[in-house]
């Protein structure tokens, strides 16, 4: 069977790519979906969101909940599109939702998430064992900062093929299951997280590709060769070139991105008289039909 992301499958390759960009959008308003309760998505906008997940790996909701903070929200939403098995990390609250807000107890302090500062270009979950990585990521805006909080979106497919056009050798050393180490989180002495090795890119079974990619220079080690170097550079300036693809915006009051865990960033804000919140699910799903 021809494979696209197969580096010896060049046909398969540029018949995929062929079809990619021409349906990729180029504009934050192409993503974009007017619905009613997301809680209740009728069938015509249940296929609206779907169509722009199955192009371009995510979709931006606008619906009419505005601030309200019910957290069945995005947990029902997420379920019509077939993602279930939430990612409990640490940090998120009992449910598995977490609630993105400026936090400083101890638990959440020394994570960028609960803080006001920016995010850099990031798949989130690059830090899960293989046995559960993010393949589905669902934001939920309850509300937004009074300043800032924006964020840039890439499809992980247009990155690999900027990356693979630029030259093959680059995706064969950003493949390699020793490519990414992500060291182990001990905090007083006690071991909250193992330490992580694995590609950037790989493939799923279903034959669908899979990126677990951050952009941090701090507790990161890469494979200690010449290959990943290039290639580690060279990714890092494709996310930071403009392209058509790369897309930017910020999230509203009960407005949501529900994406197959797509690349992007944050920046950073300020918070008003209501801090700022964002329900974030993590899922080991696929979005279904994708």
């Amino acid at each position: 069977m021809s494979q696209p992301f197969d580096l010896n499958d060049d046909n398969a390759y540029q018949r995929w790519k062929e079809r990619k960009l021409a349906s990729a959008p180029t504009a934050l308003t192409d993503l974009v979906v007017e619905i009613g309760d997301p809680r209740t998505l009728t069938d015509a906008e249940h296929d609206a969101i779907l169509e722009r997940c199955r192009r371009t790996n995510m979709a931006i909701y606008i619906g009419t909940s505005g601030d309200d903070p019910d957290k069945a929200i995005p947990v029902a939403l997420g379920a019509r599109f077939g993602l279930h098995r939430l990612d409990h990390n640490r940090g998120a609250d009992e449910d598995a939702v977490t609630s993105l807000t400026v936090q400083t107890d101890a638990a959440h302090r020394d994570y960028i998430p609960y803080s006001n500062r920016p995010i850099a270009w990031h798949t989130d979950g690059y830090y899960n064992t293989p046995e559960q990585q993010i393949h589905g990521l669902l934001l939920h805006c309850v509300q937004p900062a009074e300043t800032g909080g924006e964020n840039a979106l890439l499809d992980h497919e247009i990155a690999y093929i900027l990356v693979r056009d630029r030259n093959p050798d680059v995706i064969r050393a950003l493949m390699h299951p020793g490519c990414m180490t992500i060291p182990a989180n001990i905090v007083d002495g006690v071991e909250l997280r193992r330490e992580e090795t694995g590609p950037v890119f790989s493939i799923r079974p279903d034959g669908r590709l899979h990126m677990r990619y951050t952009d941090r220079s701090r507790n990161i080690a890469w494979r200690d060769d010449s290959s990943t170097t290039a290639a580690v550079s060279c990714l890092k300036e494709i996310l930071h070139t403009a392209s058509p693809w790369h897309l930017a915006g910020r999230l509203e009051s009960g407005w949501g991105l529900i994406s197959n865990n797509v690349l992007h960033t944050r920046t950073g804000f300020t918070d008003g008289r209501k801090p700022r919140l964002l329900y974030r699910a993590r899922y080991y799903d696929r979005i279904g039909g994708t």
